[in-house]
Order: C-alpha cells, then sequence, then structure tokens
C-alpha cells in the first residue's frame, strides 16, 4: 500500500529545501568573503579593502539570519502545532537578536 502525499505537503518541503538552498549559498559567500578578509589582514591590505570586505561579510551573514527567522515565522504561521514551532515570544527574541 501506497502512501499518498499531500500537495501542500510537497510544496511546503519544496519551499523549505529551496529556503535552505538560498541560505547555505548565502553562508558559503560570507565564508569565501571571509577567508579573503583573513588573507588581506595577513598579506597586511589595505585598511579600506579590508573594512569593506569585512562589511560584505557582516552583510551576508545578517541576511541570512533575516531568512532564517522569516522561514521559522512562515513555518509557525503555516504549521502551528508542529514541534519545531515557536512560540510568538520566542520569534521575537530571535528576530532581535539580529538588530
Amino acid at each position: 500500500m501506497a502512501t499518498e502525499v499531500s500537495p501542500t505537503t510537497d510544496a511546503a518541503t519544496d519551499t523549505r529545501a529551496a529556503e535552505q538552498k538560498k541560505i547555505l549559498n548565502r553562508l558559503r559567500r560570507a565564508q569565501g568573503q571571509l577567508t579573503a578578509v583573513i588573507a588581506a589582514v595577513e598579506g597586511g591590505g589595505n585598511c579600506r579593502d579590508v573594512v569593506t570586505q569585512l562589511a560584505a561579510v557582516s552583510s551576508a551573514l545578517d541576511k541570512a539570519g533575516f531568512v532564517i527567522v522569516s522561514t521559522a515565522m512562515r513555518d509557525c504561521i503555516a504549521n502551528p502545532d508542529s514541534e519545531h514551532s515557536l512560540t510568538v515570544p520566542e520569534l521575537e527574541k530571535l528576530f532581535l537578536t539580529l538588530a
């Protein structure tokens, strides 16, 4: 007997996978940028260039964090009874952690 999966479950899984891919891409980009910052500092790079690269790393990490929190918010709205669902105060605390 085959188990039938609802279209909404498939769509939610696809959305989650797409969001995870976006997050991982942002984190990998930040990792590459941070590697460049470290190399620049070790090599005595120009201060302006190092700070510019560091700002790019910070921005990439911030954006990844916001995508993670917004994904959690959407999950909580779509599946409020999920074992991974967060309360409003927990979501608020997560959001403010990024501020």
